[in-house]
């Protein structure tokens, strides 16, 4: 039994290095259901996942927040897949508005536009609703996130996905700070644009709804594991637009209804 147990302890460890490789040296891997262990579960994933987070930590990261992904029809037809999940943003990703993104630090990263939430006190599940996810957000943001799958061709399966952190890489936030009564969120428009043209647009209502529905979704998945949305950080609730590739010399600027623009620049 203690044997079984520690052959899954070692082969976590070696799934999370095979994954965190990936992301450090800046090269594509196999998906791990392809050979490395082809009956991955979602459940397995997240273990892996939080074998990622518990490695960045100890390497001295700070978590910025957790962050949803395929929450949206966009997202959930471009990636063939049709189930939520989550994963974790950290200091060293985050790229300062206006600022530059390095192709030579990246695989083959694609940009989306999202709404984030800074969370003003702590939320637990189960039950939690998206009226009570308003109640404890101190601000709404808006957000590029740039998605860098570790995995060849960016092809996963579901289980893959999760594993590798849902793909997070990089997070450009917004400057403007708006209260979560000021704005009807479902109602807010997004354009995507690359080098002035609009690549792709979308609404909050793309996001499950309402933006708000993804975060307390992910309150009432982390209730399950015994685990909350803490007062300070800062939520991706997931993309109103799909992703779009990332070039060298790209100007990519995220434009939202009332809550202000975000912007960055692709270098070499």
């Amino acid at each position: 039994m203690k044997e079984g147990i520690c052959v899954e302890e070692i082969e976590v460890k070696n799934l999370a290095s095979y994954l965190i490789a990936g992301e450090i040296e800046r090269k594509e891997v196999k998906k791990i259901t392809a050979n490395l262990k082809p009956d991955l579960t979602v459940e397995d994933a997240y273990i892996i996942q939080e074998e990622i987070v518990s490695t960045k930590l100890a390497e001295g990261h700070k978590l910025i927040g957790p962050k949803m992904g395929l929450t949206s029809k966009a997202k959930m037809n471009q990636m063939g897949i049709d189930e939520p999940i989550y994963g974790h943003v950290f200091d060293y990703m985050l790229i300062d508005n206006g600022g530059k993104v390095s192709l030579q630090e990246l695989i083959h990263p694609k940009v989306e536009a999202e709404i984030a939430f800074v969370i003003g006190k702590d939320l637990e599940g189960p039950g939690v609703t998206g009226a009570q996810v308003l109640a404890h957000t101190e601000a709404i943001v808006p957000a590029l996130e740039i998605i860098d799958s570790r995995y060849e061709n960016f092809d996963f399966t579901l289980p893959d996905v999760v594993a590798d952190n849902a793909s997070t890489s990089r997070v450009v936030f917004g400057t403007k700070l708006t209260k979560p009564h000021l704005v009807d969120l479902d109602l807010v428009g997004a354009t995507l644009s690359i080098n002035g043209e609009i690549k792709d647009l979308g609404t909050g209502a793309a996001v499950l709804g309402h933006p708000a529905n993804a975060i307390a979704m992910l309150a009432n998945m982390l209730a399950r594991k015994g685990e909350k949305i803490r007062e300070g950080e800062v939520i991706l609730s997931g993309a109103l637009t799909g992703a779009v590739l990332l070039e060298k010399y790209d100007v990519v600027v995220g434009k939202f209804d009332e809550l202000g623009d975000v912007s960055f620049t692709v270098t070499d």
